[in-house]
């Protein structure tokens, strides 16, 4: 076998499904701790408990974001066979749920009917918009050519997408209404109500999670096949 079909088959091994199968314990556990994330997100947010103080930072929703991500890391860097699982995972898959985000169509809706400012909704909608519009693209690509992972197009798409999160974080703290002056009476505070606290406290760390998995099975597809 010749150095490029020992590449390719490399390559196969990681975008497919890979070593997930031999960790049927995880796959059972990780579906049933994201219901469970959902319902917890779910209940507080029916309790008000993301509703931070009027004038005051949404810490709240930083805290809601902040904790999942927190255990997803540590549970990737300090737990072998998690971190397994994760560079396992079918890359078709994960850049393929990336197409749900162009529902940040509704952003601009909510804009348009004077609930979340613009100065939120434009760059958080449109963001979202991108990277789910192109998601189809970026899948196409995958299924035609598995090395498409290792290249520079899908590290930077990843890239943008957890770049497009962050902003839109950060426009909706700075747009709370905690800083005076900066806001109308239309401020991002309907973003710790139900149901678009769901958004925020589950949706935007999935997905930061979701790019984190790509880059780091891109990052080992690049190492296997220069080692080759």
């Amino acid at each position: 076998m010749n150095i490029k079909s020992e590449s390719m088959g490399s390559l196969n091994k990681f975008a497919a499904s890979g070593s997930t199968d031999k960790q049927p314990c995880l796959k059972r556990i990780v579906p049933i701790a994201m219901v469970l994330w959902l319902g917890l997100v779910f209940l507080l947010g029916a309790k008000g408990a993301f509703i931070g103080a009027p004038g005051s930072p949404p810490l709240p929703i930083f805290f809601g974001l902040a904790i999942p991500l927190s255990l997803f890391f540590a549970a990737y860097f300090g737990w072998a066979g998690f971190r397994e699982f994760i560079l396992g995972a079918d890359l078709r898959f994960v850049a393929a749920i990336q197409g749900w985000r162009w529902a940040g169509m509704g952003f601009l809706s909510l804009y348009a009917h004077r609930i979340l400012p613009g100065l939120f909704a434009f760059p958080a909608g449109l963001g979202d918009m991108a990277i789910g519009f192109t998601a189809p693209w970026i899948l196409m690509a995958l299924i035609r050519q598995p090395s498409f992972a290792a290249g520079i197009r899908f590290k930077v798409w990843n890239i943008l997408g957890i770049l497009d999160l962050v902003v839109a974080v950060s426009m909706g703290t700075i747009c709370s209404g905690f800083i005076p002056g900066l806001v109308s009476n239309v401020t991002s505070g309907p973003m710790a109500q139900l149901p678009l606290i769901l958004i925020p406290a589950y949706l935007v760390p999935f997905f930061i999670m979701l790019h984190f998995t790509a880059l780091a099975q891109a990052r080992r597809i690049r190492e296997s096949t220069s080692a080759t």
